[in-house]
């Protein structure tokens, strides 16, 4: 919750929020499927924009590995969803439940009409004031009218998208603070110059960061449910072939989008079927115990490691069009769900990485 003293008072109005007005990139974005190599970082953003429940994707890694690019590019292959006409929080008219208070009332009335929107995909920038996050009050309202009215912040506009954070790693502590509270209970409480505003704020948070730079704080990144690592390509093929692609979109982006149009044309139909099959994908009870005795053998905090296991298996499965999680979708999504849950073991010098792999080769098989 984010409170501050009272300003000096206003005469009283509805609380009404003002739709925010869309944001459009000048430039056409880099296409997913032309990103070279960075197979891992890939499919844990696929797989949290199938199942948004997963609780987002930390990405660590080298600067200039494609890191912001692919958050950037994921925003373009996922499909437009149906919204509240004019909301702020764009809330989703097939659930009554989460509505906002203005659309429960427009609902109440009959009024209640929706649009197909794009997904919102936000970026938190690191000087972001704390207003600008939670919202505030409108001051240009204030001072003309005498109104009270909420301005929403980058939280309402992230609803039902994606928040990302580049170098989430030097995020300040009471932004920090902030995001772990709206994210645990799914909503943004704001009360400060004599408002009381409450609104859905449900996210997938997506953060991007150089290790180097500063650790994150062990209650934020316990909030990612997967974790990947990027490396500076050491294959010299790989390096040219992301040189070519990154020269020819810089010269020519409308070109370059044109020519992988319809790759990324496939995935999203691809990404919208997985959606679809989610909850129809069987996880047996075999599967259910491999992400348990993984879990075990890594000695993993808590039981949320087998939950973020399970699920993610069971996203790229339905990525993957099958019916039911098996061994393979359990290793592919292993070490992007355990690697950031592990404790320090001062007897066992080796990174989580290699913890995982090792106890994933036991478990399953070299």
């Amino acid at each position: 919750m984010a409170s501050v003293a009272l300003v000096h008072p206003v005469a009283e109005a509805p609380a009404v929020p003002r739709a925010m007005p869309e944001r459009r990139s000048p430039r056409p974005l880099f296409p997913f499927p032309a990103i070279v190599g960075q197979e891992e970082m890939k499919l844990a953003l696929l797989a949290a924009a199938v199942d948004p429940s997963l609780g987002g994707v930390m990405v660590f890694g080298d600067r200039g590995t494609g890191k912001s690019t692919a958050v950037r590019a994921l925003a373009a292959l996922l499909p437009p969803m149906r919204a509240v006409a004019g909301c702020a929080y764009n809330c989703d008219p097939a659930h009554p439940a989460s509505l906002c208070d203005e659309c429960r009332a427009a609902r109440a009335e009959g009024a209640l009409k929706s649009r197909r929107v794009p997904v919102p995909v936000v970026d938190l920038p690191l000087g972001a004031t704390e207003d600008r996050v939670v919202g505030a009050l409108d001051l240009e309202r204030a001072l003309t009218r005498g109104e009270k009215r909420f301005e929403p912040g980058l939280l309402a506009r992230a609803h039902r998208g994606f928040l990302y954070i580049d170098e989430v790693n030097l995020l300040e502590d009471h932004l920090v603070d902030l995001l772990l509270d709206v994210a645990a209970s799914g909503e943004n409480v704001v009360e400060r110059e004599g408002l009381s505003v409450r609104h859905p704020a449900r996210f997938v948070l997506v953060g991007s960061g150089n290790p180097e730079e500063g650790e994150l704080r062990p209650q934020l990144l316990d909030r990612f449910g997967l974790s990947v690592e990027v490396r500076t390509p050491a294959e010299l093929a790989e390096r040219i072939e992301v040189v070519r692609r990154r020269d020819a979109f810089e010269r020519d982006p409308a070109g370059f989008v044109a020519k992988w149009k319809r790759e990324e044309t496939r995935l999203r139909r691809s990404l919208e079927a997985a959606r679809i099959r989610l909850p129809l994908v069987q996880v047996p009870d075999s599967a259910i115990e491999r992400a348990a005795r993984l879990c075990m053998a890594l000695g993993a905090d808590g039981l949320r490691g087998e939950l973020t296991l399970v699920r993610s298996a069971r996203a790229v499965a339905a990525l993957d069009g099958a019916g039911e999680v098996t061994d393979r979708h359990l290793r592919q999504v292993a070490l992007p769900a355990l690697r950031h849950r592990l404790r320090r073991n001062p007897l066992d010098e080796a990174g989580s990485t290699a913890r995982v792999e090792r106890a994933v080769a036991d478990l399953f098989g070299a």
